[in-house]
């Protein structure tokens, strides 16, 4: 009956091309009702009709003239025309619940008014100038997001992305050492070009192109790791690989507090300290890759490494610092950044003013609309609903993270933890035709990534809690 239920309320909510976005959304509730299925929050948006190529012709295009190695998620890939704060609206109107946030990026809200505006009137007025000129964009920017940080971490080196800024961290922490030896941790990512995909430890994102220097730690994976949440164990890997396989000094360490591509993994308590204290006595910098855990979506920090009580030498981040527009950045000490004067390092657009007067105007919204308590707040509230999902469905293995950054786990048997591949692309199937979009990743793609703008409310967990209940009963 489920199933039949589901089919009706399936067809229904797909509307023809044409059909506008409200009578879509009345369509869809009453579907939703008459089926017996949970309704989306209501929402006062309705998007402008959509008159632009159909998700055939678009996917045509992108077959024929873009990289084959750009992939979809779904059997039937959606063509996303518009968004507004935590709703994304396909071609034909219809609204789905964005649990994603385009890869832990939209933190304030898709087209945040205050953000648009940020954008427009500085594009109006200057849209590229290069850093060879003086421009009070990335000055200001730069000194609201070392007030964010701290310590002594204020000077702040603009990028273009993430592995933009992983890759200068990583330079940075060779050049002011004099050594060459970085040290990461397995299963983590940090990025796809040379010295990134080096720290990379997934052979998933890995090509066979020259890596060279970085040695791969034991991961304290609090699920499947050899010593559960004992964080000192898994740190003393770590020493062991400084003494047996450097000179007995390095060049530094990086990590992310909660591995994003690698599943949601929030390292074991007491690893960061103690690592810490091992690469500082090896003569190394510590690097914090913020680029996911960090603008406030783990909602009881800031940072993501705020929480296990350490202060890295470096900092980097992208993603939720832009809510979409590409920026990131590298943030250091000022005796550290010296380094970058002994040649020119230069980046044409890094920290040009239209991204740096959106990414002010990301950070003020956040401030000023309270997201980092609403992370926290609601990312409690829907983590405790997924954690009663977990005493109903076998197949879920694990529920973690904190704040809006969270992961469910599935697998096919909880003693063997063997990993649910083919189950979470069904339930992701069902889950958007439900009306609710989310992530995936894990080193075996079986982890839900629960990472959605942070104006995510009570009433979207309840919806996104009840769409997987009914995905998972499907099975």
């Amino acid at each position: 009956m489920k199933g039949l239920l589901l089919r009706r309320f399936s067809s229904s909510l797909t509307p023809k091309r044409g059909f506008s976005g409200s009578a879509a959304a009345v369509a869809g509730e009453n579907a939703a009702a008459a089926a017996g299925l949970p309704n989306m929050p209501p929402f006062d948006y309705t998007p402008p009709p959509y008159d632009g190529p159909s998700a055939a012709e678009i996917l045509r295009k992108r077959s024929e003239f873009l990289s084959p190695s750009m992939f979809c998620f779904y059997k039937k890939p959606l063509n996303i025309v518009d968004g507004k704060m935590q709703y994304l609206f396909d071609e034909d109107g219809r609204r789905y619940l964005d649990a994603f946030g385009g890869i832990a990026t939209v933190c304030c809200g898709h087209c945040h008014p205050e953000v648009i505006e940020a954008i427009i009137n500085q594009m109006k007025r200057l849209q590229h100038s290069t850093v060879l000129y003086l421009n009070h964009a990335i000055a200001d920017f730069a000194e609201a997001l070392a007030s964010k940080l701290p310590g002594d971490l204020k000077v702040v080196f603009f990028t273009n992305s993430g592995t933009e800024a992983n890759e200068l961290a990583l330079m940075i922490a060779r050049l002011y050492t004099g050594c060459h030896d970085i040290i990461s941790l397995r299963n983590a990512y940090h990025g796809n070009a040379a010295g990134t995909m080096g720290a990379t430890a997934q052979c998933n994102w890995k090509f066979n192109v020259i890596q060279s220097g970085v040695h791969h730690a034991l991961n304290p994976d609090q699920y499947r790791g050899v010593f559960g949440s004992d964080g000192e164990k898994y740190a003393k890997d770590v020493q062991e690989i400084i003494d047996f396989g450097t000179s007995g000094r390095v060049a530094g360490f990086i990590s992310e507090a909660i591995q994003g591509v690698g599943g949601i993994l929030e390292l074991a308590p007491g690893y960061l300290p103690s690592v810490y204290n091992s690469i500082k006595k090896a003569g190394g910098l510590c690097i914090a890759d913020e680029v996911q855990a960090g603008f406030a979506r783990t909602g009881s920090h800031f940072w993501g490494f705020e929480a296990h009580g350490v202060v890295p030498d470096i900092v980097t981040m992208a993603k939720g610092i832009g809510n979409g527009i590409p920026i990131g950045a590298v943030v250091t000490t000022p005796e550290i950044a010296q380094v970058l004067t002994r040649r020119s390092y230069f980046n044409t657009f890094g920290g040009n003013p239209v991204c740096t007067a959106g990414g002010h105007a990301v950070l003020k919204v956040l401030e000023k609309e309270k997201l980092q308590e609403n992370a926290l707040v609601v990312g409690s509230y829907l983590k405790d609903g997924l954690m009663a999902l977990k005493e109903k469905h076998e197949i879920i293995g694990d529920v973690r993270g904190r704040g809006l950054m969270l992961g469910v786990e599935l697998v096919t048997d909880r003693q063997q933890k063997t990993p649910a591949k083919t189950e979470i692309l069904h339930v992701m199937e069902t889950m958007k035709d439900l009306g609710v979009l989310v992530g995936k990743g894990g080193f075996y793609g079986n982890v839900f990534r629960i990472t959605p703008p942070l104006c995510f409310s009570k009433e979207d967990s309840d919806f996104f809690v009840d769409a997987m209940d009914i995905a998972l009963s499907k099975l």
